[in-house]
């Protein structure tokens, strides 16, 4: 897992519009990267309402949100689309980001073990450091929390 004050992992990554992001030409903000496992489910769409209702806010404290799951490209447009997500989306097919991050690990629902996503929030600064990583992360709230974490920076 990845530890604050260390390098974020540059990437790039395709957007729900299948525009080429890399976190190295965002340096001009603040990056806040969320990890999520699946577009248009109850935990998933809640999060990614609750940062895209505080974008203004984010914008005002030099912060871009971008969210990224496995789910493709088509998928992510239909998300984005169906909730007027604010959000940017990227996704990571083959899940190599989601190694880089430490975010793919292995979860228990209803006594069976699978690997998947782990709802993961980075924030990282204008210098490509990371100023906070949390794993483990409770949906409900958590934009907000976000939010006063970079107001504190």
């Amino acid at each position: 897992m990845l530890q604050q004050n260390t390098p974020a992992p540059d990437f790039t990554l395709p957007d729900a519009d299948m525009q080429s992001i890399s976190l190295s030409q965002l340096r001009d903000s603040i990056v806040v990267l969320y990890f999520y496992p699946k577009d248009d489910t109850p935990g998933c769409t809640l999060e990614a309402i609750e940062f895209s209702d505080l974008e203004d806010e984010f914008i005002r404290h030099n912060a871009l949100v971008i969210g990224i799951s496995r789910d493709d490209c088509i998928s992510h447009a239909d998300f984005r689309d169906k909730h007027g997500l604010a959000v940017s989306l990227l996704s990571d097919m083959d899940g190599k980001v989601c190694q880089q991050y430490g975010v793919w690990q292995e979860k228990e629902k209803d006594g069976i073990r699978k690997m998947g996503i782990v709802r993961s929030t980075f924030v990282i600064d204008t210098a490509g450091m990371l100023r906070l990583a949390q794993y483990g992360v409770t949906a409900k709230g958590h934009a907000a929390e976000i939010l006063n974490f970079i107001k504190s920076i």
